[in-house]
């Protein structure tokens, strides 16, 4: 098997993968991956054991455990470059073997839940409320430079996205994703589903007008008016379809559960969404430990 150059997967002088600054065996097979570094400790506190913690860059780390389940919790930063970063160095820590620098011949399977905000495109989803994302469709250009296989519901809502809104004549090439059907059917109680929006900014790319003209500037009205069969737009926000996109050609299970702080069709904002982010941190977790995951 090829062995993989030094230039194309750093490991520091500790045996630690470069970014996330972590080892093979200090981090667990179920991870939270949270945008915010400082979001590591508002997950971690509701640990019963911590074990191990590091912080490199805008990448901290706490891995312990609830119960006997453990678990770890990634600070991935803004945006789908670094998810490209963290969930390839995720993927490295569990199918790489370090010393010989090659693919393991057994692979290994993370379950990947992301904790986030964002902002509803739904005027009934209102601001403090949960989505768990059915899939993600990115604006953000990252699963362009994969190869990525769809099934034929997701080609379909692609097609009739790209007609709808016209994105994919001009700059922009959209992608779309769904979620692992095996974690998401954990998360309906208390969660609206939708298919999620993943951009690559946070104020022309989501639709924001501060000094600078828009190129869509019909893209929210888009957003919320799509739908075909089933399947609507809930929400955006800047990760999901990143995650799950890789952790599909990865092999991974991915879901991305989101505290709406902003309804952009209503124009509100949520007055604490540090008590929103905590309630979906607490009835996430508490699913996840109890169940099989």
């Amino acid at each position: 098997m090829n062995r993989i150059a030094e230039s194309e997967l750093i490991i520091n002088n500790r045996g630690a993968v470069y970014h996330i600054n972590c080892r093979p065996e200090e981090i667990a097979s179920t991870v939270i991956t949270v945008g915010d570094p400082g979001r590591v400790k508002e997950v971690s506190k509701h640990f019963d054991k911590v074990e191990f913690k590091n912080e490199h860059r805008e990448f901290i780390v706490h891995t312990g455990y609830i119960g006997n389940k453990r678990l770890s919790c990634v600070s991935t930063g803004i945006g789908p470059d670094n998810i490209d970063i963290v969930i390839n160095e995720l993927d490295a820590l569990v199918n790489i073997d370090f010393e010989t620098r090659t693919i393991k011949e057994q692979l290994t399977t993370l379950n990947i839940i992301r904790f986030g905000t964002s902002g509803s495109l739904q005027k009934e989803i209102e601001v403090d409320s949960f989505v768990a994302s059915t899939h993600g469709l990115g604006l953000d250009n990252l699963m362009n430079f994969y190869r990525m296989d769809n099934n034929e519901e997701e080609k379909q809502i692609l097609q009739a996205f790209n007609t709808y809104t016209q994105l994919g004549s001009g700059n922009v090439s959209p992608y779309i994703q769904m979620a692992s059907v095996y974690l998401l059917k954990h998360f309906t109680t208390n969660y609206h589903q939708g298919i999620t929006v993943t951009c690559p900014g946070f104020y022309g790319p989501q639709g924001r007008v501060l000094r600078l003209g828009l190129a869509y500037p019909h893209l929210i009205d888009n957003l919320t008016t799509f739908q075909f069969g089933n399947n609507h737009i809930s929400n955006f926000e800047m990760e999901t379809s990143a995650i799950y996109g890789l952790g599909k050609v990865l092999g991974h299970h991915c879901l991305s559960l989101n505290a709406i702080v902003a309804n952009r069709i209503n124009k509100t904002f949520s007055k604490d969404g540090g008590v929103a982010v905590e309630n979906l941190i607490k009835q996430s977790l508490n699913i996840i430990a109890d169940s099989n995951l």
